[in-house]
């Protein structure tokens, strides 16, 4: 298990987050850009390697489609950054959540191509620096401001045009609902393209589309079909949890809630 450090972002800062994990025996995460900056990357990386940690992913890079070519240009630019940010920290990819529509547009394709266009920009850069690239499908509900990729589907193909350095990453609060999930994780798995499985629940009903995940098990996923599937795709790398809970698990003390993530991932999620 891995510990996305969203999930008690509002607990600990980076140094912090990273003591509360030791102490439950937890020796993986994966920290947002945010949270390194506020401390220091020099800084970051001196505990990542101090403590022998494994980076499961850095979030996160993306946000390509822009109005004009400058802001394409500053969101390449930014990118770039986010891969040194990855490959020093010895992440094991820089996830992308890849970004919506442009400030008053309406042309979705347009969008997407845009994505395509700025992964490629970045593309040559990331292999140099050897980081992986995830993408990162996003509900349908976040197509307009947050990630106009919404399937996996979507995001393979992708990374078939673009080849060799890119990949996904299986979040299952964006893609349990999705009737070729399964199909498209062999898919996935077959050509080597997984590059994470995060892990969290959808609460039914839910109170806020972004901020109310649930913890595993009390929703409505199942868990461990997506992780059998995973598995028989070939993937057997961490279940990252990774949960945005503002009224609920952002409230409690940061020693609960990851205690609470260990023990939900032993019986929900682990096979």
């Amino acid at each position: 298990m891995s510990i996305n450090l969203a999930t008690v972002r509002r607990q600990y800062n980076f140094a912090q987050a990273v003591d509360a994990c030791l102490i439950q025996g937890i020796t993986s995460i994966a920290p947002w850009r945010d949270q390194v900056e506020a401390i220091g990357l020099q800084e970051a990386v001196r505990i990542v390697e101090a403590n022998k940690l494994r980076v499961t992913g850095l979030c996160r890079g993306g946000m390509f489609p822009a109005a004009d070519k400058e802001g394409l240009a500053a969101a390449i630019d930014d990118n770039k950054r986010a891969i040194d940010e990855a490959a020093a920290l010895h992440a094991d990819c820089l996830v992308l959540v890849v970004g919506g529509l442009p400030a008053g547009s309406r042309d979705l394709p347009s969008a997407r191509q845009m994505v395509t266009d700025g992964i490629a920009a970045i593309l040559s850069y990331a292999r140099e620096q050897k980081m992986p690239l995830a993408i990162e499908p996003l509900h349908p509900m976040y197509a307009a401001d947050r990630a106009c990729i919404n399937t996996l589907e979507q995001a393979l193909d992708v990374c078939d045009l673009l080849g060799e350095g890119v990949g996904v990453v299986v979040d299952v609060y964006h893609v349990w609902w999705d009737p070729r999930i399964s199909g498209q994780i062999a898919r996935a798995g077959a050509a080597g393209r997984i590059l994470g499985h995060h892990v969290c629940d959808w609460l039914a009903p839910t109170r806020d589309l972004l901020l109310d995940r649930g913890m595993m098990g009390d929703g409505v996923i199942d868990l461990k079909a997506i992780r059998a599937a995973i598995e028989k795709s070939g993937y057997h790398g961490p279940q990252e949890v990774e949960i945005f809970s503002s009224e609920n698990w952002w409230k409690r003390p940061g020693e609960e809630v990851l205690s609470t993530c260990a023990e939900r991932y032993l019986t929900t999620c682990r096979l």
